[in-house]
């Protein structure tokens, strides 16, 4: 019998959406062709399976690494045959799917758009590069994102429930934290450990010990102070301009199986506290360390996010932007709702000009350099500061053209057509 809602078989709201929209596409027995994205060990090929399950569909499931031309049009007849002889709809799984070239890809257009078939595809690349155009607009598309440590620990509890095994709250902790969000990986590094552990002591939880030697030495001990102290030395010897140091914590992250994306994730912060303005640069560098840092993968990405820490490292650093920020919304929290200058406000509907709205605004590109003086701040704030520029790299050449400027006599400028 078909359970009656989703949450029968999974029974978490995350593997549905924030808004329930899966949940209703499955009890309403209505499923669409959907695109599943998201890095290995998200649950791709299982919420296919679940939402088959629950909406009473048959599923056909395919590899596209292994299944070419001839196996999709097998998966196709035998869908077509069961609606036509029992009324039972079919989703077609497809597994990686960006690898079909274009034309297994426009193989599945004519099934999907009449119906046949529901396609549920699983990827792990961008769709919107390796999937056909024609083939995503007949298609949602949902992103799956890396597990948390909470839902890898939940999934580890119950594969230890299954293996009637215990575990240490220490190496249970190493399992999580080192998966890096992939599922299979958590249960992968436990199975093992179970087997390494049942070897020595058929009674005996999982310890740290059994973890490491699981993964191959890839993991060391890291309570969550020396995370948090391991975080802290690799930012702050980045501040300090420390590249040896910096390299040094970079890999001790890494070899404590520190997550990559979260070591990236803190790699573009501190390139607009740390470096700032100094090297307006620092902050690209670090966006496509972590952007390849989703692209490539560990181990591969120990190299890029070495580049991105040695050359953050080597920049030189301004935490104006900091400052900035810290200073404008303390006046912003301060000081109440400021209203716009009217020459600022939208002038775009009719009769904006009646109400003031634009009138006396000076457009920058009809003034030599692109820049003409006038006021853009609140009158409450028309005399604040919040941006006290540092005097290193990049950013004193900015802030010097910059005061010249504002400082600039008026009196030579051409006057230009008022908006």
């Amino acid at each position: 019998m078909r359970p009656r809602t989703l949450d029968e078989i999974v029974g978490h709201d995350h593997l549905v959406g924030p808004d329930g929209a899966l949940r209703r596409l499955v009890e309403s027995q209505q499923l669409t062709s959907m695109i599943l994205w998201g890095p290995a060990g998200t649950g791709k090929t299982t919420l296919a399976r679940v939402l088959a399950h629950a909406a009473d569909y048959v599923m056909e499931p395919l590899s596209a690494v292994s299944s070419g031309v001839k196996d999709v049009r097998e998966a196709i007849a035998r869908a077509r045959e069961r609606l036509g002889q029992h009324a039972q709809r079919t989703v077609l799984f497809i597994d990686e799917v960006h690898r079909f070239n274009k034309a297994q890809q426009d193989l599945l257009l004519p099934a999907t758009e009449t119906g046949e078939v529901v396609l549920i595809g699983a990827t792990t690349e961008n769709p919107y590069f390796e999937v056909n155009a024609a083939l995503m607009s007949r298609s949602t598309l949902w992103r799956l994102r890396p597990l948390s440590d909470d839902d890898l620990a939940i999934l580890v509890r119950r594969g230890l429930e299954l293996r009637s095994a215990t575990i240490t709250d220490e190496a249970l902790g190493a399992i999580t934290s080192s998966a890096d969000g992939d599922a299979r990986s958590a249960l992968t590094t436990l199975d093992t450990a179970i087997i390494l552990t049942r070897g020595e002591d058929e009674s005996a939880p999982v310890e740290l010990s059994h973890v490491v030697r699981a993964r191959d030495g890839r993991l060391y001990h890291q309570s969550a102070d020396t995370h948090y102290d391991q975080i802290s030395a690799l930012i702050k010897s980045v501040r300090g301009s420390d590249p040896d140091a910096a390299l040094y914590w970079l890999v001790t992250l890494l070899e404590s199986g520190e997550s990559a994306r979260f070591i990236a994730r803190r790699l573009v912060i501190l390139a607009s506290e740390d470096v700032g303005l100094a090297d307006p640069l620092g902050l690209l560098v670090a966006e496509s360390a972590a952007r390849a840092v989703e692209f490539v993968g560990l181990p591969e990405a120990r190299l890029t996010l070495s580049h991105a820490t040695l050359t953050l490292a080597l920049l030189p650093k301004s935490n104006s932007v900091t400052r900035a920020l810290s200073a404008a919304t303390a006046a912003v929290r301060s000081g109440g709702l400021a209203e716009v200058p009217a020459h600022l406000r939208d002038a775009s509907y009719r009769s904006a000009g009646l109400l003031g709205h634009g009138n006396e605004y000076r457009y920058s590109h009809d003034y030599p350099e692109g820049w003409v003086d006038q006021q853009y701040l609140p009158d409450r704030f028309v005399d604040a500061t919040f941006y006290d520029p540092s005097t290193y790299g990049q950013e004193a050449a900015l802030v010097a053209r910059w005061r010249a400027r504002t400082n600039r006599s008026h009196q030579d400028r051409p006057d230009a057509p008022v908006e």
